[in-house]
């Protein structure tokens, strides 16, 4: 299945997208139907949708874009690709997203992630009615917010492994088994795996084989093809 970043609004452990950057959000229950947004929270506080918001909206993702940009070169035709990530404002989860960089780095080869300066995307925690949510442009750039309470409910290792597979390019699959990590909050809160099965792994090693510009900007990328 394929989608345009720039007309597709879907939410649910889930997407949405517009202007060429998408948010991926977890819903916090596993049978509640996509819900559509007209853009994601940008600050860690609970999401109030005000004019300052909005503000920080558009500097963020003009910050991404810029960010994005100015390292698309370096990336070339690198054998490894390597993504640095910040996860200094989300303290509370240290332990997970240990644990998921740990799971993505071991199940992929063309794309690794370390912690580091000037980083390419950031974790950061706090409070936002629709769960969890990455809001990035699908090629290793972005933010993902951990919400408190979903994490809560759901583990929250699998939870931040799924954003952080949205990172790196992966669609959701909201009808997958509990064994597929893009499934989200779909198997229900029973689920635990936070591990990305072979064809999610496949997918990422495909998208990453010849570094930033190996797959066209005008469509996501679906682990199921």
């Amino acid at each position: 299945m394929k989608r345009t970043i720039v007309v597709s609004t879907v939410l649910g452990f889930g997407l949405v997208a517009s202007l060429a950057v998408t948010s991926a959000s977890a819903v916090a229950t596993p049978d509640a139907a996509p819900k559509p947004a007209t853009k994601a929270p940008m600050t860690p506080e609970a999401y109030e949708g005000s004019a300052a918001d909005q503000a920080n909206t558009r500097d963020f993702l003009e910050a991404v874009l810029k960010s994005a940009k100015s390292k698309q070169q370096s990336f070339g035709a690198q054998k490894t690709v390597t993504l640095t990530y910040d996860a200094s404002e989300a303290p509370k989860f240290a332990s997970e997203i240990a644990k998921s960089v740990k799971n993505w780095n071991r199940s992929v080869k063309n794309v690794k992630l370390k912690a580091g300066k000037d980083a390419d995307f950031t974790y950061v925690e706090g409070n936002d009615p629709r769960g969890s949510n990455a809001d990035t442009d699908m090629r290793g750039h972005g933010r993902i917010l951990l919400d408190y309470a979903q994490n809560e409910e759901f583990d929250s290792t699998r939870v931040t492994a799924h954003e952080t597979g949205h990172v790196l390019g992966l669609d959701d699959h909201y009808e997958g088994p509990c064994s597929e990590l893009m499934s989200g909050g779909g198997p229900g809160t029973s689920c635990t795996n936070a591990k990305p099965n072979k064809q999610e792994a496949g997918a990422v090693n495909r998208l990453w084989a010849r570094g930033f510009d190996s797959v066209a900007k005008s469509e996501l990328f679906d682990a199921r093809r």
